[in-house]
């Protein structure tokens, strides 16, 4: 299944470099959030340990959306390169190579990374995880078959979202699937009560992001005409809300 896939963007290309400062700074805030600040819950967060009534609906939602990113993807993934963008502790990792694939497993905090290379040691198909701490758009990376990319750009505004997921497309043979915060009145309104808070009590804020301007740039970047927005579905339980996304490759037939 595994493809030959050269990438469009340029190794040399620093990490970020099309998205500029603004991913830039939004990403050292996030790396100091899930890093410092969150990271013990984080860890409590996925694994079995009991949660209150808010975070058991956000476990809940989440392990849903697990649930649906993973059934857009082969249930054969041997052989496949996949990348998991923003893998946090891990589990989606640790399903992707439960399913024979290879996977790059990158995210921007190394104390949820220690943690999944942790829990994933004694896990099936732990040995074709290669754990990574950094910026998940790195060309560094190398080409991939699949990429997940659950709940790891919703901290971003709908242009920059939409040019990361050009840039991984530009390395991707066959689809992505991953996460965006739907436009709804609910997330706007907790994204404006969020900045009255001050600055250092804040955490890195969801951009809600409307369906029709995130397909609007993707149609218009010359990088996303090889692709296609397959599908979408909104997850929402509780206090999660997300939506998710499936882009797919145009297969050429001969």
């Amino acid at each position: 299944m595994a493809t030959d896939v050269r990438p469009d963007t340029p190794a040399t290309a620093a990490p970020g470099a099309a998205l500029g400062q603004r991913w830039d700074e939004r990403r050292a805030w996030i790396t100091t959030y899930f890093d410092r600040t969150a990271s013990a819950a984080w860890a409590t967060l996925t694994s079995d340990a009991p949660v209150s009534g808010i975070r058991k609906t956000v476990r809940e939602g989440r392990e849903q959306m697990r649930r649906t990113l993973a059934s857009w993807l082969p249930e054969d993934l041997t052989g496949a390169r996949v990348l998991d963008a923003g893998c946090g502790p891990g589990v989606f990792a640790m399903e992707l190579a439960a399913r024979g694939a290879h996977v790059v497993a990158v995210d921007v905090s190394p104390t949820l990374v220690g943690l999944a290379q942790e829990r994933a040691a004694s896990q099936p198909g732990a040995e074709r995880i290669d754990w990574r701490v950094g910026d998940m758009l790195d060309p560094a990376h190398g080409a991939f078959d699949y990429v997940v990319a659950m709940d790891s750009l919703i901290h971003y505004p709908a242009p920059e979202i939409a040019r990361a997921l050009s840039a991984l497309a530009a390395r991707t043979g066959h689809g992505i699937v991953g996460t965006f915060a739907p436009g709804t009145p609910l997330l706007r309104f907790a994204r404006v009560v969020g900045r009255l808070f001050p600055q250092g009590d804040r955490a890195p804020a969801i951009e809600p992001v409307l369906e029709g301007t995130l397909r609007k740039r993707l149609s218009a970047d010359d990088t996303m005409r090889h692709w296609r927005w397959a599908r979408t579905q909104r997850v929402q339980r509780g206090f999660y809300t997300s939506e998710a996304v499936h882009l797919e490759r145009h297969q050429h037939r001969g």
